[in-house]
């Protein structure tokens, strides 16, 4: 399980979600790739992941740390 700042996860998704840089940070490197080629998914899978991030959403294998 990876830990990953949660505030700076949520940061990243805020100013370079379309790029996927979120989902690199969290490991999820297939997922940002995705995200890269498709520019977030025109936006709307961009300000999904800001709502799930900002939620806190119990992602597979990822541990939300606040250090």
């Amino acid at each position: 399980m990876k830990q990953v700042n949660w505030t700076v996860c949520l940061i990243l998704a805020i100013l370079l979600g379309t790029l996927g840089v979120d989902k690199f940070y969290m490991g999820k490197i297939g997922l940002g790739i995705a995200k890269l080629l498709t520019c977030g998914g025109m936006g709307i899978w961009a300000i999904i992941d800001i709502i799930l991030i900002a939620t806190k959403y119990k992602y597979k294998d990822v541990e939300w740390v606040d250090k």
